[in-house]
């Protein structure tokens, strides 16, 4: 089983590189602790996807922990790798989005594996669901989906971005990103659509479970998405709509597994000191040793 993350995010709202800040009890960073939880669960590749200047630092700095026998693959997320065939002039240097950075791994990735942000904490209940759905899947048409409430999924320094689920009867029907959701005087409202929001959605934190088939899908995707001259300078592919349209076309359904863990992220570097309180009450219950790795 593959676990790929998605680190070449410039942290924007941080105001650092927040993939490499040091919140572990003895300075690991927030990914450690997803490929820790993921390796507990018998994954044995882990793909890093990250801009090319951080890619020697982490081949180096994750190969000094990771088991001989799990197989490490640090991909550049590159805005000149486009799908075969389309010629493009443009001084773009934003980078495609996060389907463009799954479709990074298309050469590396064989079987089923997982998505998420290197920025985020999903919890060990979570790495479990996925591995146990992975091991019983019998369809190739499936994909999956762990899911947190909305509630526990927000920040108390600003707005965050969301894919705001509809479910029925455990499968995903749609998902509707909202980007400015905010809590105010007891209700979650979106500033943007100024829609307000059930505390208790199921929205996704980009924790996917997913095939090969999806790199075909996010080729096709991508190809028609560049022939409007009006995405290429600013516009990205987003992987919820990716498989948004999957769905609607009749190409996969996507089952929803709650996550039953606690997440948490740094969204802001205000975010930080609750995230390194929080790793460390963790640590300190014995969820996790100290050093992560011996």
């Amino acid at each position: 089983m593959t676990l790929l993350l998605m680190a070449a995010g410039s942290g924007s709202r941080y105001g650092k590189l927040k993939q490499f800040d040091d919140l572990g009890p003895a300075d690991e960073f927030l990914m450690e602790f997803s490929i820790f939880d993921a390796l507990k669960n018998n994954f044995n590749h882990i793909v890093v996807i990250t801009k090319a200047a951080n890619q020697s630092f982490l081949e180096s700095h994750l190969s000094k922990f990771l088991p001989e026998d799990v197989k490490l693959d640090v991909l550049i997320q590159d805005i000149n790798d486009i799908p075969e065939g389309v010629q493009l002039e443009t001084k773009r240097e934003k980078p495609w989005g996060t389907a463009h950075a799954v479709w990074t791994a298309r050469n590396v990735i064989k079987g089923s594996f997982v998505i998420i942000n290197a920025d985020d904490y999903y919890g060990q209940n979570a790495f479990e669901g996925a591995a146990n759905f992975i091991k019983n899947n019998t369809s190739d048409n499936t994909f999956a989906l762990v899911a947190y409430n909305l509630k526990n999924t927000l920040s108390k320094f600003g707005s965050v971005s969301r894919g705001v689920c509809e479910v029925e009867n455990n499968h995903l029907k749609s998902i509707i990103e909202r980007t400015q959701i905010s809590e105010k005087e007891s209700q979650i409202i979106d500033k943007d659509s100024g829609v307000t929001l059930d505390p208790n959605a199921a929205v996704s934190m980009n924790f996917w479970i997913c095939n090969p088939s999806i790199f075909t899908y996010i080729e096709t995707y991508f190809s028609t998405f560049l022939e409007n001259s009006d995405n290429l300078e600013k516009s990205e592919i987003y992987l919820p709509f990716v498989t948004q349209e999957m769905m609607e076309n009749g190409h996969i359904t996507v089952k929803v597994i709650e996550a039953q863990s606690d997440w948490f992220g740094v969204t802001y570097y205000d975010d930080k000191d609750i995230a390194v309180q929080t790793l460390s009450e963790l640590t300190q219950k014995g969820a996790y040793p100290t050093p992560l790795w011996k």
